[in-house]
């Protein structure tokens, strides 16, 4: 499952949380809630941001794993867009 970083620009607070790509957390009371994670001062209701980050996949039990493509068309040799 992919891991997200969201950011509260009220209290400047920046937390990881894993979830489906699917789902998306809107507040910091859902944000705290999925993290176990103590509202403090912050009203639940107040709204988060997603960051644009690289992320991280984390690996299936029993999957095999994949090696990133090479190239931008997936060959081991640079890319010429000729093959």
């Amino acid at each position: 499952m992919p891991t997200y970083d969201y950011h509260c620009p009220s209290n400047q607070q920046t937390v990881t949380v894993q979830h489906g790509m699917k789902d998306s957390i809107a507040t910091w009371g859902e944000l705290c809630q999925r993290t176990e994670t103590s509202l403090g001062k912050t009203p639940p209701e107040t709204p988060v941001e997603r960051l644009i980050t690289g992320g991280i996949a984390l690996p299936i039990p029993g999957a095999i794993p994949q090696l990133p493509m090479a190239g931008c068309c997936g060959h081991p040799a640079s890319c010429g867009h000729g093959h």
